[in-house]
């Protein structure tokens, strides 16, 4: 699970009617690339890729070949080189887990036995590639948040051993319960879920429970059930996933809240003594069983990969990237049960045709080699752009920069386009020059306890030192204003986010405002394409230091 929604549904009016913004009148090489993205064209790739043919693109599946094979031939159309040698696809080896746990999880306090039920009160799995795992009688350990920021001066493990026991922790980092604590209300890599199961399994943990709380997750509950539901796909590795933990898994707030009065503890009290520095783990007296039957398949799916070679200093790379899978077929809601995660990613797919496209009507080739991506497995937990991490196509030392799409909004044009991760990078400052040909703005994620910026694909790219930019729909409609902006984040967020409902709708889709991000972020790629600089992390990002010892 990657990620919550913070994007717009389809509910404006159309304003393909209004006045073209100034880059499309502007004199040279690159105005009509940027005209020949429309509308007609986006709504030609969704009305495919978001189509029940694909089965909701799950690796693994019918639905992962047909779209992979789309996407190569759409990359053939217009007329795009293999960007993996001589191929367009990337082979990336993994793993497929069936978990299926206890339908219920045993808890006890001293002699008496109380139970959890899967998917309403607790999900759970194992990373571990085998038919059967178990922890039987595992001492609960509420570790806080789970984490070890030495750079904070945070240890919630100090001192404690964890061997043969499972470890509740807090969702999100302490920044988000107060402002003085890691970054404020803008979440670090602290605050995601996988972090703390990756904790967990240095620390040596048999089990860890993450607590669902909505606000600070930023989904709700049904997020994590349909995701803990189906099989999970994770990168093989020689000892086949017996570095972490035997369980992993999820409880929800108040099912946490009635175990901690089992244990003779106060929930609320012990959430504020782990937002402090010299917060030392609790046990809480209680131990849990559960039995976790895995059915296993290793196979191998696929990142796709075109370019467009440059004229000049074809060896230096701009990747733009966008994420081809979904959630496949799941749990049936509302009367359907296929996933087609239309915003979520086919928006980001088509965007990503639209700007390969409009590079190609260019008089010539850029100075550097423009290289697209669409990645395998971001929903299982940004898999395929890890494994491209490390495995790139093009030296990490010479990829400029790495721009990525990742469900575009539907709010038609706003006044201002969103960054997550405000302040990292200097890819910020080429695209505010190329939003104010629109006469529009850049501004911060308006919720930034969600951590947006760790939840797509260009964070593996940022992991390994390339400046990475990720942006989001607009807030403030041009018709609405910002508040209806944030009525709709919110309500797609609850009703459509993850589930059967994130469908493609012709009629109703407005799509003026994934036209003008879509020429927004091509005018930017454009402009670095033809220059020989590389644009650097700003003062005070963590992955400053990281570019700078290449």
């Amino acid at each position: 699970m990657k990620k919550s929604l913070f994007y717009l549904s389809a509910l404006a009016v159309c304003f393909s009617a209004c006045k073209e913004s100034a880059e499309t009148t502007a004199n040279g090489p690159d105005s009509s690339a940027i005209k020949a993205i429309n509308d007609s064209s986006i709504t030609k790739y969704l009305s495919v890729i978001a189509a029940d043919s694909l089965t909701g693109r799950k690796p693994f599946t019918a639905g992962e070949t047909k779209t992979i094979n789309y996407l190569k031939s759409e990359f053939e159309k217009l007329g795009l080189n293999p960007g993996n040698g001589d191929s367009f696809f990337q082979e990336v080896p993994m793993v497929e887990i069936k978990s299926t746990p206890d339908d219920r999880m045993i808890v006890k306090a001293g002699s008496k036995e109380h139970f959890l039920n899967y998917l309403t009160e607790f999900v759970a799995g194992s990373r571990r590639v085998q038919d059967e795992v178990s922890i039987k009688n595992s001492p609960l350990v509420f570790a806080g948040y789970g984490i070890v920021a030495p750079e904070y001066g945070w240890n919630d493990y100090k001192n404690l051993n964890v061997k043969g026991k499972t470890v509740v922790v807090l969702i999100n980092d302490p920044g988000f319960a107060d402002s003085t604590l890691f970054k404020g209300k803008n979440m670090t890599y602290y605050g995601r879920w996988t972090y703390k199961f990756e904790e967990a399994s240095r620390q040596g943990a048999a089990g860890v429970l993450i607590i669902h709380d909505t606000e600070p997750a930023a989904y709700p509950w049904t997020v994590v059930r349909s995701g803990w539901s189906k099989s999970k796909l994770q990168l093989q590795s020689e000892d086949n996933g017996m570095n972490r933990t035997v369980v992993e898994g999820w409880i929800g707030l108040d099912v946490a809240k009635k175990l901690f009065a089992l244990g003779g503890q106060s929930f609320d009290a012990l959430v504020t003594k782990a937002r402090r520095k010299d917060f030392k783990a609790v046990d809480l007296k209680l131990t849990t069983s559960l039995t976790v039957k895995n059915k296993i398949k290793k196979s191998i799916t696929y990142n796709v990969l075109a370019s467009i070679p440059g004229n000049k200093l074809k060896d230096e790379a701009i990747i733009y990237s966008a994420h081809w899978d979904h959630l496949g077929v799941g749990e049936k809601v509302q009367g359907d049960s296929i996933y087609n995660g239309a915003v979520d990613n086919a928006t980001g797919v088509a965007s990503l045709f639209e700007i390969a496209s409009a590079f190609k009507k260019l008089p010539k080739n850029p100075a550097r080699t423009i290289l697209f991506i669409s990645y395998t497995a971001e929903e299982q937990g940004l898999l395929g752009s890890e494994y491209y991490a490390k495995h790139p196509a093009f030296p990490l030392a010479k990829t400029v920069a790495n721009i990525n799409m990742d469900m575009m909004g539907l709010a038609g044009k706003t006044k201002d386009i969103v960054v997550y991760g405000y302040g990292q990078s200097e890819l910020e400052d080429y695209a505010a020059v190329s939003a104010r040909k629109q006469n529009r703005v850049l501004v911060p994620d308006p919720v930034p306890s969600s951590g947006l910026y760790y939840r797509s694909d260009h964070f593996n790219l940022a992991k390994v030192g390339v400046p990475s930019l990720f942006t989001g729909s607009g807030l403030d409609n041009i018709v609405n204003g910002r508040a209806w902006g944030l009525k709709q984040v919110a309500d797609f967020t609850k009703n459509r986010y993850h589930s059967p409902q994130d469908n493609f709708d012709a009629k109703t889709w407005d799509l003026s405002g994934i036209v003008e991000d879509v020429r927004l972020l091509f005018d930017m790629g454009y402009r670095l394409s033809n220059e020989s600089t590389y644009p650097k992390w700003k003062d005070g990002s963590e992955f400053k230091k990281i570019r700078e010892k290449e």
